[in-house]
């Protein structure tokens, strides 16, 4: 929405169908369709699967590999001379030209994302502050569940393999 209110003609693209997506839309393969229209746009935002590079999969999905497309991407934005934006998770394999987290928006979403810009001729953009965060992101990070109550370190049992908070059966705070 924001690249529309700033002016830009959007059209999306992905592999899978999204039927509420409110701007033009073709469904491919996002490689496929910028080598047979990337000479048409002014500028490329790619946002392609974060699962080779966020902290969250390689911690729980030990053993299976992803598909890293940011290399493919970036070269055919460079060989078609189109502007490109590429964001991803952080730990992504791209520059860190750009930094924004859901809360410098007011969305109520602490998740950083990193974006590489290809501004071709022209200077990249400026960082903008980052706000304080209002607490600590709620559900499970790095071994420890956190919710608005605090922080609960929960261990292995070696009953079921299921994780059982320290002193306890139950999971405080979860739904």
């Amino acid at each position: 929405m924001g690249y529309w209110c700033a002016g830009f003609d959007v059209v999306g693209v992905d592999i899978v169908p999204r039927p509420n997506y409110p701007f033009p839309f073709i469904q491919g393969d996002a490689l496929e369709v910028m080598r047979e229209m990337c000479q048409e746009f002014n500028l490329v935002h790619a946002s392609p699967p974060c699962q080779a590079h966020t902290a969250l999969t390689k911690g729980t999905n030990k053993g299976r590999t992803y598909v890293d497309l940011i290399p493919q991407m970036r070269e055919l934005c460079e060989w078609f001379g189109v502007d490109w934006v590429i964001e991803n998770v952080v730990g992504a394999d791209i520059r860190r030209d750009l930094s924004l987290c859901g809360e410098m928006f007011g969305l109520g979403v602490i998740r950083h994302r990193d974006f590489e810009t290809g501004w071709i001729g022209t200077p990249g953009p400026k960082q903008p502050r980052h706000l304080k965060h209002r607490g600590p992101v709620r559900g499970w990070r790095h071994g420890v569940w956190r919710d608005e109550l605090g922080a609960f370190v929960w261990t292995p049992t070696p009953v079921s393999g299921a994780f059982e908070p320290a002193g306890s059966s139950t999971r405080p705070g979860r739904p």
